[in-house]
């Protein structure tokens, strides 16, 4: 990048890196949260068919439970997240909306704010100016939609997309669990279950971890014991109730 006093225009160039800050961001995003969607539904689908497991030695129930949990855990994940996404990009629609009424009303005031937005990111009073001015002449809204509400204009989040992208992640996860209760002997499906959970869960864990950038022992042995006490859970209720009803 050029000297901010010699004036160059390349003083610009940083807010395109921004841009490319965010859509990485972005995208990371999107597979964290199909991590945690795979993660749920390995998760809940395991809970549900061990629990069913030790009630009944008989495959149909088990394996209609199975299903109905995915289904019914697939399509709550699709309607979640289509409702989440819809409010956020209702909010952000509106903001653009207000922020092109603001630009039309009042040019000289969005410009001022957008030159001490940049101000206030160390440059210069006089480069912030500049730059301000450009980045109007070249995209006023796009220029205050990314430094003062970061929103892209032109890359909403998609209601439909996410809906799907969650649904489609909860289903992977939860058909691990389901083809390991259903498909060995009745004496092995139990513990061939949890092995095959506890495997797919620590690949869960380092792939969240290594996206958060986090400790992937912490990370993994967290969401191990939470889908084994789970299963503990769930397989000591069925149990109770096989015996008992």
């Amino acid at each position: 990048m050029a000297d901010p006093t010699s004036g160059a225009p390349s003083t610009v160039v940083p807010e395109h890196g921004e841009t490319h800050d965010g859509s990485a961001a972005g995208r990371l995003n999107w597979l964290r949260a199909a991590v945690l969607g795979a993660n749920d539904g390995i998760v809940s689908t395991a809970g549900l068919v061990v629990g069913v497991a030790a009630a009944s030695t008989s495959r149909g129930p088990v394996l209609a439970a199975g299903v109905a949990g995915l289904a019914a855990g697939a399509l709550s994940m699709a309607v979640g997240e289509y409702v989440s996404v819809s409010t956020q990009r209702d909010t952000e629609e509106a903001l653009l909306a207000k922020e092109i009424r603001e630009l039309a009303e009042e040019p000289e005031a969005e410009l001022a704010e957008l030159a001490e937005i940049y101000e206030g990111k160390g440059l210069s009073p006089e480069l912030a100016h500049r730059v301000a001015v450009e980045l109007t002449a070249h995209d006023a809204l796009g220029a205050h939609a990314e430094a003062e509400l970061r929103i892209d204009p032109d890359n909403l989040t998609s209601p439909w997309q996410a809906a799907l992208a969650s649904m489609t992640a909860f289903t992977v996860g939860a058909l691990l669990p389901l083809l390991a209760i259903v498909l060995p002997p009745v004496s092995a499906r139990v513990p061939v279950t949890m092995a095959a959970v506890i495997l797919a869960l620590v690949a869960t864990g380092l792939l969240s971890a290594r996206l958060g950038e986090s400790d992937a022992r912490r990370a993994t042995l967290r969401v191990v014991a939470g889908g084994v006490l789970a299963m503990a859970v769930t397989y000591a209720i069925g149990s109770f109730v096989g015996i008992h009803v």
